[in-house]
């Protein structure tokens, strides 16, 4: 399982990640905005604040993306 090491969230509610095989993905989380707690990540400065933790992505009030959706999900960044 690929684990993220780095993460840059987007003002477009993309984040850029870093994974630990060194590929650079962009995923896009628009599509969770409309479900459970992540209605909170519309708030911008709320989604801006994501961090990793536990291999994956996090972001405040317990919500994170397993790793695995967030690489089969992304592209590839090139």
């Amino acid at each position: 399982m690929e684990s993220v090491t780095k993460v840059h969230a987007r003002e477009d509610f993309k984040i850029e990640l870093v994974f630990s095989t060194g590929e650079a993905r962009l995923f896009d989380v628009a599509p969770y905005l409309e479900k459970g707690g992540f209605k909170r990540l519309k708030d911008v400065s709320l989604f801006k604040q994501a961090y990793i933790a536990f291999d994956t992505v996090c972001w405040p009030g317990n919500l994170d993306i397993a790793p695995e959706t967030l690489y089969d999900a992304s592209v590839p960044l090139q």
